[in-house]
């Protein structure tokens, strides 16, 4: 089963998948930036967004015990969540 998470932020594509089995990756314009592999409950990936004011740093949660959700954050400031 995917899930998948995507937003624009800044004019940068961010995306998010949660596959059960093959685990979670983090996508910025197409650019693998972290991956988790295999079942995970409760994730977190990082990577960095350039922007035009330089180099942020982006985290991502995803987990959930029935539905998967997912929260993303540039700079320990929530920019995506799909609970909204």
């Amino acid at each position: 089963m995917k899930k998948s998470f995507e937003f624009t932020y800044e004019g940068r594509h961010i995306l998010i998948e949660n596959r059960w089995f093959e685990g979670e990756k983090l996508f910025v314009d197409g650019q693998l930036q972290d991956e988790n592999l295999g079942i995970s409950f409760s994730g977190e990936l990082n990577g960095k967004l350039k922007t035009a004011q330089g180099a942020k740093d982006l985290k991502a949660t995803v987990g959930g015990f029935f539905t998967i959700q997912c929260k993303a954050f540039v700079e320990n400031e929530l920019v995506y969540s799909s609970k909204d």
